[in-house]
Parts: C-alpha cells; structure tokens; sequence
C-alpha cells in the first residue's frame, strides 16, 4: 500500500542558507510592488526561511500584489468602475500571491506552520513535564 501525503504541507523551517539581510529591491519592480517588497522582506529575514533561491518567488509574489494595487488604484481613480478584463487579471494576480505568499509563510495559517509568533511551552513550572 503507497502512503502519500497528498494535501499536506510540510512545515516550515528555518534554511540554514537563509539570508542574514535584505537584498536590495529589484529595480524593475512598480512601486507598489516595492513598497511590498519593503514591508515582507524584514519578517522573512527574521524567519530565517528566505534562500538566494527563493528571491525569484518573493519577486513574482511582490509584483502580483503590485498589480493588484495597480488596477485598485486605476479602478478607484475611473469613479469605482470595474473593468471586467482588468478585473480577471486582478483576480489571477490575487490568487497567486495568495498561493505564494503561503510558501513563504506571510499567511495566518503558514506562518502556524513554522510556530512563528508562538511561544514556547515553558515545563519548568509543571511537575508532570517528561524530561
């Protein structure tokens, strides 16, 4: 019998190649695709999951996000219309930055996976602690 692990993720964790600091903002980037880029780049940093080879996936997801703010801005700026052509892109820029951003745990629900934001258990207190 195969056992595979079809809809489960692996957890996250720390790459032991992992930047130690941001890498400047690609040039070709619009700027709301750098503001985005400015504002993820610090936690993934931090995290320590963030390779030389993953930058290629934080670009394509900072530029997603971009357009995404781009047409938000141009629909905004046309009195709110909504072009049906435009919002199809919007809505496949959407959906691969969310797909994106959960492989490098900038969603709720990844960022679980790596246990960021959670404290540790601390079992000194606990008499019932296995050592």
């Amino acid at each position: 019998m195969s056992k595979h692990s079809r809809g489960i993720k692996p957890s996250l964790t720390s790459d032991t190649e992992a930047l130690s600091k941001a890498p400047p903002v690609p040039k070709y980037l619009s700027l709301q695709a750098k503001d985005e880029w400015r504002r993820i780049m610090p936690q993934l940093i931090t995290r320590r999951i963030i390779t030389k080879a993953d930058l290629a996936g934080v670009e394509n997801y900072c530029a997603m996000i971009g357009t995404i703010r781009q047409i938000e801005e141009e629909r905004a700026a046309a009195g709110g219309a909504i072009d049906v052509k435009l919002f199809g892109v919007m809505n496949r820029a959407a959906q691969t930055a969310r797909q994106l951003a959960a492989e490098y745990g900038l969603t709720p629900t990844s960022r679980a996976r790596i246990g960021a934001g959670v404290p540790k258990e601390d079992d000194d207190d606990n008499p019932l602690a296995v050592r």
